[in-house]
């Protein structure tokens, strides 16, 4: 076994898998999920003189890797890498491509293929994983030659890391795998025809300048690209010189503070009431680092007319895809707002903040105040997420499976400090949170992680248990319990007669089945019995999973109709009966 480890080995005869590895050190890599099989086997077998290197992480299915991947690069702002086997191993791992490529996430997958000389013949495990990823990734190669590996790894990187983020795919095949090479790193900086952050136009910056020292009411929408951008400082610099409310999408959250006096909540299907209100009241809506996604807009037709709308953005596809602005303004967000900043009077708009006060207090009363504390009956997934984010000061990272778990988290959990929560956003894919709560904790390793699972999505992945029981992954690990597909449930009451076709769940005891993976838990159903259950659960060493069976036809409001205005927006039936 190796002891020494040199990460810039020159001229030194060695395999194409020990060259992949020593690429993935040139990278800064420290940490890989994946799971082996027969055409990757070479690099996992010289993974084992790796180990002091890199610390792979053994999953229990390839999805599992790229989701865990993924929430390693959300929390840490590296590249994530996931290494798997060919054909069903490939495509096991096509969900996490398409979920990171929607999201932005910077992400590598490396996957093993058949010889060079099988492909084309239909060999055992072989399956075209570039032909199916092209279309759902930002490069996918082939990798045939052993001397191609060391400049393919950092174009990949190069890639995935840059301008907007996203997956890349590596195909090796397996001759290149035990191929011998005079080794040589290779860092790619450039890429002819690839150009990942556009120049700033200046003319752009004044024109922006100008609309926002114009406007009256002007109201700004905070997306992912600004953490991405790692922009927060320079955000809150822009708000702040211009007294700006903001709002944010959901992978924006953690951007601003919770806390901060501009920050005025969540846009969307299942966001606040005055964001989405005063997106249709405002004259100046800016929107930086967000693609205007359908869940954000509703209605195109009837989405911001009144309003002149700034883009901030760094892909310049994004501009005028969904909604026609008045000013684009392109590049990197951390060096766009510096310059918009620099040419904006100080200014404040009072009168206009304050008219979200009443909006605030109608959403409060109708909405919050009954989730968060109710008196009686069963409990309710926002109230149990409220006291989780408070119980842990509000400064955990929050990763969330998808559903009615998933909007109850996001609506009410608390965020200090950026890149704190990690979820499904475009894909909105279940499964996703246990391995993705993985992959955040070796990102963030002295921070706390809070998973939110519905019964459902828990039970897609729930064989990363197994993961977390051999690797000690510390996560605390809540399944929101309503015996149902509750999201689903919540569209059949509302807009199917409340036909309740298959989302009806009979689950297993989730923590007798914990315990079988050797991790403590408890299931806790009454008001009185809450806190106690938490501060076990936060308290206890190692991972925990706590079930909190809540109330079974619970509904997440408010709530906009998909495809319709966004000022239309449902707040649920009165208690009362009035």
């Amino acid at each position: 076994m190796k002891t020494n480890i040199n990460k810039t080995n020159i001229n030194k005869s060695i395999t194409g898998s020990e060259a992949l590895l020593q690429s993935l050190l040139n990278e800064g890599v420290d940490t890989i999920f994946g799971y082996p099989g027969g055409q990757i086997m070479p690099v996992f077998d010289c993974l084992y003189d790796y180990k002091k290197a890199i610390n792979h992480i053994l999953v229990r299915h390839e999805q599992g890797a790229t989701h865990a991947a993924q929430g390693y690069a959300r929390v840490s702002g590296k590249v994530g890498v996931a290494l798997v086997t060919s054909g069903p191993g490939a495509t096991n791992a096509v969900t996490g491509i398409a979920d990171a490529m929607v999201d932005s996430t910077p992400m590598v997958v490396i996957c093993g293929q058949v010889p060079s000389a099988l492909l084309g013949s239909d060999a055992f495990q072989e399956t075209d994983i570039v032909g199916i990823s092209q279309p759902i990734s930002k490069w996918a190669y082939q990798i045939r030659k052993t001397e191609d590996i060391a400049w393919a790894v950092s174009r990949a990187f190069y890639i995935a890391s840059t301008g907007r983020p996203g997956p890349v795919v590596l195909d090796m095949t397996k001759d290149a795998q035990i191929g011998l090479i005079d080794y040589v790193p290779r860092k790619e900086t450039h890429i002819r025809s690839y150009i990942p952050v556009p120049d700033m136009e200046y003319d752009q910056i004044e024109e922006a300048a100008r609309l926002i020292n114009e406007a009256q009411k002007p109201f700004a929408l905070v997306g992912q690209g600004v953490i991405l951008g790692n922009a927060e400082q320079e955000l809150l610099a822009f708000l702040r010189k211009a007294d700006i409310p903001a709002a944010s999408t959901i992978l924006g959250l953690s951007a601003l503070p919770s806390d901060d006096p501009l920050n005025t909540g969540m846009l969307g299907m299942h966001g606040n009431v005055a964001p989405n209100m005063k997106t249709n009241e405002c004259d100046v809506l800016i929107a930086i680092g967000m693609r205007f996604d359908d869940r954000v807009t509703g209605d195109l037709k009837t989405y911001a007319k009144q309003a002149k709308i700034i883009h901030f953005d760094i892909d310049p596809s994004e501009v005028n895809k969904n909604v026609q602005v008045t000013v684009p303004v392109l590049g990197n967000a951390k060096e766009t707002l510096v310059e918009v900043t620099k040419r904006l009077k100080t200014n404040e708009h009072a009168e206009w903040r304050s008219s979200f006060q009443a909006l605030y207090r109608t959403e409060y009363e109708k909405v919050i105040q009954r989730e968060l504390f109710p008196q009686t009956g069963s409990l309710k997934m926002g109230e149990v997420v409220n006291r989780i984010t408070e119980a842990t000061g509000n400064d955990a990272i929050l990763v969330t499976d998808v559903g009615q778990n998933q909007m109850a988290a996001v609506r009410y959990f608390k965020y200090k400090q950026s890149r704190s929560i990690v979820t499904s956003g475009g894909l909105g894919t279940m499964g996703f949170g246990l391995p993705a709560a993985i992959g955040a904790k070796y990102g963030a390793p002295n921070r706390t992680v809070c998973l939110f699972a519905g019964d459902g999505g828990i039970q897609m992945t729930i064989q990363e248990l197994g993961t977390i029981m051999q690797s000690k992954v510390d996560i605390k690990i809540i399944v929101l319990n309503n015996y149902f597909l509750g999201m689903v449930r919540q569209w059949q009451e509302l807009f199917f007669r409340e036909r309740y076709s298959e989302t009806v769940m009979i689950n297993p005891d989730f923590v007798r089945l914990a315990a079988a993976y050797n991790i403590p838990g408890s299931v806790v159903s009454r008001r009185e019995d809450l806190d106690a259950a938490i501060a076990e659960m936060l308290h206890t060493p190692g991972a925990y999973l706590l079930e909190v069976r809540v109330e079974q036809n619970g509904m997440i409001y408010p709530m906009v109709p998909a495809g319709t205005c966004v000022t239309n927006i449902l707040l649920g039936v009165e208690e009362d009966g009035k």
